[in-house]
């Protein structure tokens, strides 16, 4: 698979050459309407595009670890329990694995939708005006998920644990039929040991998860269900635990590097169990650096730590440039054989923080040059394919974003992979602050789970807390503090606060870097105040933007993109940095935010629908903050960019204010060849003029050292024509997971972006799905999951997933009315899926049964239990036959069934695998089968169809020597 592999570095030059810059106004060669090997659209991909690499599966390596995201069962709507009524009832109801309504393992889930995941249905949802304005006007309520699994019979005596990445957001978990977790934030994994419940071979399991998404953490859009992977782990009975290494680079006073590696081992077998742990680490050309070995015994159903550590005498650093990756496999041997095994990719670095200088990465200082983000993206809600998280981080790594705050929790594993790998600083945000026990273990989830990479550099506590300024907030902190340095004791505790940092006791007093959100007045007051704590901007600037606008105007709830809009509390985008860069002292910025995001549609409410902040729009279409930021970020490219358009009929011999964004030393504009204006360069202000309109060519030239270094062009454009579609990438992999974005805009007839664009399209994909839809108007109320979309000022995004199998073609297709067509071909490479679990037929079982004394005779199959005897009958289920209690070779089998829906409808047939002695098979009073012989016989019976509940009762006789009984499942077929 090409790309970039761990190690590379990434080259900003190959990200910027086919830029902007270089595309805005030119014309497009080629067919119109044929884009395969289009050039981007101008003003519209600050990238190369298309590519040909595919992006990097971003998965930890862990060989034992199953994807478990199809084949999932979905019901929109919350079920309630059912009203348990009688004794017998009420007694079995309280028993393990008696699970009531749709938790039941038996449940009737027939007529529910599959789905795969991740899934937010709270993406497919209407706005609705009365719903929450925070959570972008989309209704979350409750949602329900089955899933049936068939676990190999191979893999009894393994430890077995479902791992759900992230549920959004409270949820109840039951695996056949018992409550095994209940999941209190919407942003922490859920792990859970299945080991002593499961059931193997022909036998189903049941997974089922009540979702409640009314509960809301944060105040903007969170989404609703299982929107992260969910893996299935089948480990050892002896094994390494889940999140259980650590293996995090030191440098040595004198210079030299070690890794420390810890490895928490389990055991779940009956007794004591001794094991070598290996490790091993390798650079990023696969060659062994050093392995390291030692023994362990483990006790039954205890953990036990294994300590190691790797000399490395020179390793290659990781760095925001260079984000050089090594890997540490970690090996448990048992008997000659690797009993378990895991991956993790590591980056040796330093880290320090100066109250003077700043951050300083392996001891030269760097300015965080950071944004802020949200989780959710255009189309498909928070439940962002791998893929897309690739093709967003590169599209920060593009704008010069060095550094990520996700705000304001956790991020999915896969994405921090990806950081890693791209070379970005992550600041690990804790979601609740709270030191009550249940609160305190996410945080310990959150280090424990995220101390081994290289991206995260710091952990923040909390956001913007009212106790942040009193001696109970800085009680809680240095609490949540000494969580964290208990686990990783090598990055700094940070707290975002936006205020209280001058009261007696605050929590600045409890962090190691103090973070100011929104105190942009306060930088110098307080540095003077407290010279050794060291300073950032964890949170800045809030400055409002529409895409492709040019004018406020806040009855349509549009606003400028001058940036001349900042919130009350913020300011623009030049004021933020020019803050943050002319003071040394100040470690750098986080911008609210790289993208814009659904909900808190601030400063407007309905029908807006989502933020206004992003330098980037809710599709990563970049907003003018993209071109500022760019050229106030990266040095070592020139850069220039003209904006706005040059399309304003009607305006003829009216000023238009014209600005250059650039990093050069000088810019000369001419409008068709006549000069405007030659400006020197303030990077903080940019070059700006009041230019009367005339339709034209409007050319901007810059210069260092008196050579001209960059052009920008933009040209008044022709009515539109045609459509272009513009993907990402040229390949994809067939796998069933690959996704990537396609743009669509409209062209003249000289084949120029019309920025002024706004017509209705429609899509027909062949070789793969349409998952989602945006256009990154704020104001949009368009389904975001379909297959249309308006273009807004000019563009719009469809994001398409390959299909899995053999290699071929993928085509997406364009119409609009009275325009050419478009149409994109990218090829799929025949790519194996990542392992996952095969989707399991959610079969009717009847597993468990009542069974009578043992009597000489031959009972009556009317013979009657009474509701509320519990003990003169067994408990016994399918498939574990138990010795009738009693003397006698007769006994009586029962169970009842309610049959699912289709066999209701149109009758079906009961299976019984392997009964053993001779007898009969009744159903609701009627005799339907006999069996002659004692030998274990499968035996097939119809089920006439009917509303109701069924009665099944087996007579069955031993021959005295083995007992008789259901010595397989018992199961209903269509």
């Amino acid at each position: 698979m090409t790309g970039l592999r761990s190690g590379s570095a990434l080259d900003r030059r190959t990200l910027l050459r086919t830029g902007v810059a270089a595309s805005v106004g030119v014309p497009v060669a080629g067919a119109l309407g044929s884009t395969a090997e289009a050039p981007p659209p101008a003003g519209a991909l600050p990238m190369p595009a298309p590519r040909d690499a595919l992006p990097l599966r971003a998965h930890v390596e862990d060989p034992k670890r199953l994807l478990l995201d199809h084949g999932w069962r979905f019901h929109l709507g919350d079920i309630p329990m059912p009203e348990i009524r009688g004794h017998g009832w009420s007694y079995n109801a309280a028993k393990a694995g008696q699970a009531q309504g749709a938790a039941a393992m038996q449940y009737d889930d027939s007529d529910w939708p599959e789905i795969d995941l991740p899934h937010d249905w709270a993406a497919a949802m209407p706005f609705d005006e009365t719903a929450n304005v925070s959570q972008g006007y989309r209704r979350r309520g409750f949602g329900w998920y089955r899933r049936a699994l068939r676990l190999d019979p191979a893999d009894r005596g393994a430890f077995l644990e479902l791992q759900f990445g992230g549920i959004a957001t409270n949820a109840t978990i039951w695996f056949n039929g018992s409550v095994v977790a209940h999941n209190w934030s919407g942003y922490t994994s859920v792990y859970v040991d299945i080991t002593d419940l499961a059931r193997y071979g022909d036998d189903l399991n049941s997974i089922v998860v009540r979702v409640d998404a009314q509960t809301m953490e944060g105040w903007w859009y969170e989404g609703a269900g299982l929107y992260r992977h969910v893996w299935l782990a089948r480990r050892d009975a002896v094994h390494i635990a889940t999140d259980g290494i650590h293996a995090d680079p030191r440098r040595a006073p004198d210079g030299s590097w070690t890794v420390p590696v810890t490895v928490t081992l389990g055991n779940i077998s009956k007794a004591a169990a001794t094991a070598t742990v290996e490790a091993t680490l390798r650079d990023p050309d696969g060659r062994t650096v050093g392995t390291a070995r030692v023994p362990a015994t483990i006790d039954p159903l205890k953990t036990k730590s294994a300590t190691l550590s790797i000399a490395v005498p020179a390793p290659r650093l990781w760095s925001i440039d260079t984000p050089t990756l090594y890997s540490v496999q970690t090996r448990l041997l048992r008997d000659g054989r690797v009993a378990d095994e895991r991956t993790l990719r590591i980056g040796f670095r330093t880290l320090r923080f100066d109250a003077a200088t700043g951050f300083h990465l392996n001891d030269r200082p760097v300015k965080i040059k950071g944004t802020c983000n949200h989780q959710d993206h255009a189309g498909v809600g928070v439940a962002v394919p791998d893929a897309l998280w690739d093709w967003r981080l590169r599209r920060l790594k593009a704008l010069g974003c060095n550094a990520i705050r996700f705000a304001h929790a956790a991020i999915a594993t896969e994405v921090l992979d990806a950081c890693d790998r791209l070379g970005f600083l992550v600041m690990s945000e804790n979601r609740n602050f709270n030191t009550s026990p249940d609160y305190m273990k996410q945080l310990e989830w959150l280090v424990r789970r995220d101390r081994n990479r290289p991206s995260v550099f710091m952990w923040s506590v909390f956001n913007e807390e009212p106790m942040q300024g009193t001696p109970a907030g800085y009680e809680m902190v240095r609490r949540m503090s000494a969580v964290v340095k208990a686990l990783d004791d090598s990055r700094p505790v940070t707290a975002a606060m936006n205020g209280g940092m001058f009261a007696p006791v605050n929590v600045s007093q409890a962090v190691d870097v103090v973070g100011f959100n929104y105190q942009r007045d306060q930088y110098d007051r307080f540095h003077a105040a407290n010279p050794t704590l060291p300073l950032t901007s964890s949170e800045d600037t809030s400055a409002f933007m529409t895409r492709g606008a040019w004018k406020t105007d806040g009855a349509s709830h549009v606003m400028s993109s001058y940036d001349d809009e900042p919130a009350d509390w913020g300011s623009t985008h030049r004021d933020g940095w020019k803050s943050i860069a002319e003071r040394p002292f100040v470690a750098g910025a986080f911008v609210w935010t790289g993208f814009d995001y659904h909900g808190e549609p601030s400063p407007f409410e309905w029908p807006s629908a989502s933020s206004y902040f992003g330098i980037m729009d809710l599709c990563g279409f970049p907003k003018m903050a993209f071109y500022l930021h760019r050229a106030q970020w990266i040095d070592d490219v020139p850069l220039l960019d003209l904006m706005p358009h040059w399309n304003w009929p009607g305006r003829e011999g009216q000023p238009v204010r014209v600005v250059a964004l650039t990093n050069v030393e000088s810019v000369r504009l001419t409008l068709n060849g006549r000069p405007v204006g030659e400006r020197t360069v303030d990077r903080y202000t940019m070059p700006v003029w009041s230019v009367p309109y005339a339709p034209g060519r409007l050319e901007a030239i810059g210069y260092r050292g008196g050579r001209e270094v960059a052009r920008s062009v933009v040209e008044t454009t022709g009515a539109p024509v045609a459509l272009r579609l513009t993907p990402d990438r040229r390949t994809m992999a067939a796998d069933g997971e690959d996704v990537q974005p396609f743009t669509i805009d409209a062209v003249d007839a000289r084949g120029r972006h019309v920025p002024t664009s706004n017509l209705d399209v429609s899509f027909a994909v062949t070789g793969g799905k349409i998952i989602g839809l945006g256009n990154g108007d704020p104001v949009s109320h368009e389904p975001e999951q379909g297959n249309r979309r308006r273009l807004f000022n000019g563009l719009a995004q469809v994001i398409v997933r390959a299909d899995g199998g053999d290699a071929r073609a993928l085509t997406l297709r364009a119409d609009a009315t009275g325009l050419r067509a478009a149409r994109s071909t990218v090829r799929l490479l025949a790519t194996p899926p990542l392992p996952f679990v095969p989707v399991t037929p959610a079969t009717q079982m009847i597993p468990d049964w009542r069974q009578s004394p043992a009597s000489a005779a031959k009972p009556s199959p009317d013979i009657v239990l009474a509701d509320n005897d519990m003990n003169s009958w067994l408990f016994v289920r399918a498939g574990e036959i138990q010795p009738a209690q009693g003397t006698g070779t007769w006994s009586v089998l029962r169970a009842r069934l309610t049959p699912h829906r289709p066999v209701q409808a149109k009758g079906g047939r009961i299976r019984f695998r392997d009964v053993v002695g001779r007898g009969e098979v009744w159903i609701d009073g009627r005799r339907l089968a006999t069996k002659t012989g004692f030998a274990p016989e499968t035996i097939t019976v119809p089920l006439p169809a009917g509303q109701g509940e069924r009665v099944v009762t087996l007579l069955l006789e031993s021959d005295g020597r083995v007992p008789s009984g259901l010595g397989g499942i018992v199961f209903v077929e269509q």
